[in-house]
């Protein structure tokens, strides 16, 4: 495929994958490939000893200019990172590189660049429409782009580009501009056209199907989400949320794996000391959040403010425990679903606060406690419950003492059972916690309904490997 007229639009992640680690950093970037991502942005400067580093912003936080510090001293800063480092990074990766001018004396030292790292898919942009005048009186062999401010002509702001880069994150209603006759004259005009940094799912469905060469987002696994293949109606269970990237069981975690395309979140519920229903795996609150103690223990207010992801990484130092309330509420968001396992709760009251935001067709639930799961059948005939087969010594006790809608295996359990299983109008979950590739491959061969993975991404990207499984549907 000729990678300058890509077959859908390349997901370009936002200074790296800067919803997960500190933006413009190496493990944005290295994150932002794990995520899905195509190209990455990279804001580019240059030092006062002529170093190429990456860096948005002119000025640190105390007004000294970033040109006025050497590359060493902004590393020691931890505010930029050496182009170069970021070059290799990407040729290891196999990304492609979006290089934003940010600073004019970069310009040709990053086209020098790229040439000597022999980098293949490259654009260098800038909002200084000279910046494409001069690569293009050097016939730069990238594309070559121009971002454009709100407020101003697109076509006639960048003039002489490849690609016309709209910046308009804070525009009202600027889906409504990219109508047909917009696509009309850039195809007449010759120009590619990349999108702003887009976080809302919601708009996101709506521009991945434009005619565009990039989108670019904070979470670039926003731009194509998962899709299983067309002969298996895979469901993924991100088990406590996508805890590759993000700190178990928080919203981070909802938000990174329903972005992804992933169809269920599992999450554990508790009660707090006041009644109120919370996530959060562990009885006690030492391992995954700043405080001690039980949950049972503490109030509410107490658990929604503790900090529940700087064990993690600082990054997540904002993300706190949530109450079953805020997941219901970003899955709804999402139009996801969750997978319940009622640690220590009150059934009635879990089933109520579900059934309160209308998602209970979108829930499916467990709990080591096998009356909980009853009194749940008993209150609403609806709900979907799973059962482990690991907890029956014969698979028809299975069916003989539950009617689940979901039947889990794990490696260990009898996988000549799942077709049976399947026949009997059960669905199969198979949990596995690794990350295996030999065992990713037995998976497939499985084909259960559902799996319940604590490593969704690097499944997901195997999956995606396995190309004679999408043909051209996908890949």
């Amino acid at each position: 495929m000729d990678w300058k007229n890509p077959s859908r639009p390349y997901a370009i992640a936002h200074r790296g994958a800067s919803a997960y680690a500190p933006e413009g950093s190496i493990e944005a970037y290295r994150k932002a490939s794990q995520l899905g991502a195509d190209f990455w942005e990279i804001d580019i400067r240059m030092a006062s000893c002529k170093t190429l580093v990456c860096c948005h912003d002119a000025n640190l936080p105390d007004g000294t200019a970033v040109a006025k510090l050497s590359a060493v001293e902004l590393a020691a800063l931890k505010v930029a990172v050496p182009l170069n480092e970021v070059l290799m990074l990407g040729l290891k990766l196999g990304a492609g590189i979006y290089a934003e001018i940010k600073d004019m004396n970069a310009l040709l030292p990053t086209l020098d660049a790229l040439k000597s790292y022999g980098i293949q898919r490259a654009v260098i942009g800038s909002f200084d429409q000279n910046a494409s005048r001069i690569l293009g009186n050097l016939e730069c062999p990238f594309l070559r782009s121009v971002l454009v401010p709100l407020g101003a002509d697109p076509f006639a702001y960048a003039k002489d580009t490849d690609i016309v880069h709209l910046c308009w994150e804070n525009m009202t209603q600027r889906e409504n501009v990219l109508d047909n006759g917009f696509f009309s004259e850039a195809h007449r005009l010759g120009y590619k056209i990349v999108l702003w940094n887009e976080d809302s799912p919601h708009h996101m469905n709506m521009l991945r199907h434009l005619p565009v060469f990039g989108i670019c987002s904070d979470r670039p696994e926003l731009v194509h989400p998962f899709l299983p293949p067309a002969n298996w109606p895979l469901n993924i269970v991100c088990h406590r949320g996508a805890t590759e990237f993000t700190p178990e069981n928080t919203l981070a975690a909802v938000h990174c794996g329903l972005a992804a395309g992933f169809q269920y979140i599992e999450i554990d519920v508790r009660t707090s000391r006041d009644g109120s229903l919370v996530v959060m795996h562990d009885e006690t609150l030492d391992r995954t959040t700043n405080g001690i103690g039980s949950v049972s223990s503490c109030n509410e207010d107490m658990l929604l403010n503790l900090d529940a992801g700087s064990w993690l990484s600082t990054h997540f130092s904002n993300e706190t425990v949530p109450s079953l309330d805020n997941v219901l509420e970003l899955t709804k968001y999402y139009g996801g679903n969750l997978y319940v396992e009622i640690k220590s709760a009150d059934p009635k009251q879990v089933l109520a606060t579900i059934e309160e935001w209308e998602m209970l067709p979108n829930c499916f639930f467990w709990s080591f406690d096998y009356p909980t799961m009853e009194k749940l059948r008993l209150m609403n005939s609806d709900t979907r419950v799973m059962v482990r087969r690991q907890d029956y010594s014969a698979l028809e006790e299975v069916f003989q003492n539950f009617t689940p809608e979901i039947i889990e295996f794990t490696l260990a359990d009898d996988w000549g059972e799942i077709a049976y299983c399947q026949a009997r109008g059960a669905h199969v979950m198979i949990v596995y916690s690794g990350w295996d590739t030999v065992i990713f491959d037995c998976l497939i061969e499985a084909k259960p309904d559902y799996l319940n993975l604590h490593f969704p991404f690097a499944f997901r990207n195997h999956l995606q490997q396995r190309s004679e499984l999408y043909q051209d549907e996908f890949l």
